[in-house]
């Protein structure tokens, strides 16, 4: 059993540790256009069991693997389950830490996608698109116009 620390931020994650990766239809909107992309990220306990249950999600796949697998040394390498164009996730690392932490305390979670296996039977849907790198600009004409008396003592 390995115990070798693979995250440099994170001594309590080791090689043996179980983790969800996701491959996601996400988009990036640059110009005015929307571009597809294919990112591949950790799903939280939380949310996997979510997806189980059929909330509609951008994920196509999902498989359980081990950190070693991912980060043989210290690096994410992409498996065979993913495609060449995918791309890992911002953050890769700091978020696989963080989800490998919810399979810890939520062990039930991981009977869902046993470790070495690939599940895609998910309510797969683009209805919601995910842009990446989307911008929330406020705007004056945004606010909402209150009545005079809501903020009276009557």
């Amino acid at each position: 059993m390995t115990t070798d620390t693979l995250l440099a931020n994170a001594p309590d994650i080791s090689a043996d540790d179980y983790c969800v990766f996701g491959l996601a239809t996400c988009y990036l909107k640059e110009d005015g256009e929307i571009f597809e992309v294919q990112v591949i990220e950790p799903i939280a306990s939380a949310a996997l069991e979510a997806i189980i249950k059929g909330v509609p999600t951008s994920y196509k796949l999902a498989c359980a693997k081990s950190v070693g697998e991912i980060f043989p040394d210290g690096t994410p390498h992409k498996t065979s389950e993913f495609p060449d164009h995918a791309q890992f996730c911002d953050d890769f690392s700091e978020r696989v830490a963080a989800t490998v932490r919810t399979y810890k305390t939520r062990h039930e979670a991981k009977s869902h996608i046993p470790l070495g296996t690939i599940r895609d039977d998910f309510n797969y849907s683009l209805e919601r698109k995910r842009v990446l790198n989307a911008v929330n600009v406020v705007r004056t004409e945004d606010n909402v116009k209150q009545h005079s008396h809501t903020h009276k003592v009557l």
